[in-house]
């Protein structure tokens, strides 16, 4: 099923790019002095919520689609574990990004660089749930 196989590709190029964020961009970005990390933070952030945000809703609504043509459940649970990372980045993450955000990179210090490394194990579980919606949409595929 084509719309089915288009849920599954959405979910492995967000779990693509999130597991891209923690396994390469976070390590080298916390290699950097407090100024040029949270210099570097901020674009790049916005820079992939543009690109996150859009597919975790395309994901979920090509769950759904696929799940009303084929009746399989898989089809809901992964859909909603994509979209389940709005709510979680809206309640858990985006508090951090706002403080990050609000901060001059001139008055970086420990305290914005303790901010970056939380929300880097923040940013696994997005990671995580993006995999796990990979996972269902391929059982789902399967059956």
């Amino acid at each position: 099923m084509f719309v089915g196989q288009l849920a599954l590709l959405t979910a492995a190029l967000f779990t693509g790019a999130a597991l891209y964020i923690n396994l390469v961009e976070q390590p080298a970005r916390l290699r950097l002095d407090n100024q040029s990390l949270l210099t570097e933070w901020k674009p790049a952030y916005k820079r992939g919520t543009a690109m996150q945000a859009p597919l975790a809703v395309i994901g979920f609504l090509l769950g759904l689609a696929a799940w009303w043509q084929t009746g399989h459940v898989g089809w809901v649970i992964g859909g909603l574990l994509m979209v389940a990372n709005w709510p979680f980045t809206l309640f858990a993450i985006m508090p951090t990004n706002h403080r990050l955000m609000g901060i001059n990179p001139v008055m970086a210090g420990p305290e914005s660089r303790s901010m970056i490394e939380r929300w880097g194990s923040l940013h696994a579980v997005r990671t995580a749930l993006g995999f796990a919606a990979a996972l269902v949409f391929l059982w789902a595929s399967a059956s």
